[in-house]
């Protein structure tokens, strides 16, 4: 018999991954070509060929130890590579010892929390949120406080904000561009989230992190550049992944990177290394992190994405849906047309249509649509 939480959370499971499975079980019944899944951010573009060529040719050769452990926090060169993309847009630089190869960004958000986390402290997180971030505080005896954002910006309500931080905060959880309504925080949002959390640092005389799951960073349109999160907070922790940037998904590859004005920075990535060890993780994939420290400047194509974005912005808008114009990432969050969003998504289902309702991120009325599949 399985653990009374795994069963009780299994209730609760994701709603992405619950039409995912749906589809599978229509696309047997009915065929492939019969059934419009829209429901899981699985990016259909192939890597670049780079990529792909940067495999093969670490693949076929014969290096020794290529294959072997390395130290917990991955390969060195590899960090170093990764600091010093990251600081181009950054005003107090990285280096390697600041970064920590993860498996997946997921992986990577398990290990932060894992690290800084006693039982019983808060994680806020702002809804519309990524469904699985409840799961990953749970993990590791925290309590997820969740937000809700304004309605007509998805940005966060600053003056609700502050309110919620308490003593037994110990993170804040951001996700821009974000899933599932594509918005990106600027610049101003992203200052008076640091303001905020400073003070209440000094109120309450400990730690705050803000934590940036980025895993869509590269993933954006109309020109528009997402802020380096290092430049608004000292305690800020990048997490990102290749997953969605390269077309990854199934190879899990990403890392952490702490703030370099960390005053415990060593301390802190000893930490990192730990949790990633003693999670199971142990280390990112060898041949992976080899790949992506030649592919950093790589990226699927995102013109495809914005054609489709428009295409679907357009014909929604049309036939009387409201929604955000996403910024990046590869969903649309429309509003859906009536107030059930979970009754809406299974009458669409009776067509072969597979959506996903806002419930599942935090926000009833919605529903999400992932523009990234075939």
């Amino acid at each position: 018999m399985i653990s009374k939480e795994i069963h009780e959370n299994l209730k609760n499971a994701s709603w992405i991954r619950r039409m995912f499975v749906e589809g599978a079980k229509l696309r047997e019944q009915f065929g492939d070509e019969n059934v419009f899944d829209y429901s899981i951010g699985n990016p259909y573009f192939e890597p670049p060929k780079s990529v792909t060529d940067k495999l093969k040719e670490i693949v076929n050769s014969d290096a020794e130890g290529t294959h072997r452990y390395m130290d917990n926090s991955g390969y060195k060169d590899v960090r170093a590579k990764v600091a010093k993309a990251i600081n181009r847009d950054i005003e107090k630089p990285l280096g390697f010892e600041h970064v920590l190869m993860t498996v997946g960004a997921a992986g990577g958000i398990n290990v932060v929390l894992r690290t800084v986390l006693d039982a019983g402290d808060e994680v806020i997180i702002f809804a519309p949120y990524f469904a699985e971030y409840i799961f990953y505080i749970r993990n590791h005896n925290g309590v997820p406080v969740i937000l809700k954002t304004d309605e007509k910006t998805f940005e966060p309500d600053m003056d609700a904000f502050e309110k919620s931080i308490t003593e037994k905060t110990r993170a804040i959880i951001i996700n821009s561009p974000n899933n599932p309504t594509g918005v990106i925080y600027p610049s101003e949002t992203l200052t008076k989230l640091g303001q905020i959390i400073e003070k209440k640092e000094h109120e309450y005389g400990r730690e705050i992190y803000l934590i940036s799951d980025e895993p869509y960073k590269a993933l954006v349109y109309d020109h528009i550049v997402v802020p380096n999160i290092h430049n608004f907070f000292r305690h800020s922790i990048m997490v990102n992944s290749y997953s969605k940037s390269l077309g990854l998904a199934g190879e899990r590859i990403g890392y952490i990177a702490i703030n370099s004005q960390f005053e415990d920075a060593e301390l802190f990535m000893s930490g990192l290394a730990f949790a990633n060890r003693t999670l199971g993780f142990v280390n990112a994939p060898a041949i992976w992190q080899k790949v992506i420290s030649d592919s950093l400047e790589e990226s699927v194509d995102i013109s495809q994405y914005q054609v489709r974005r428009d295409l679907l912005l357009s014909k929604l808008r049309n036939l009387g849906f409201e929604m955000v114009e996403p910024k990046g990432a590869f969903y649309l969050f429309p509003k859906a047309l009536e107030e059930d969003d979970v009754k809406f998504v299974m009458e669409a289902k009776k067509f072969n249509l597979l959506l996903v309702p806002g419930s599942g991120f935090g926000s009833p009325g919605y529903f999400r649509i992932s523009y990234c599949v075939d």
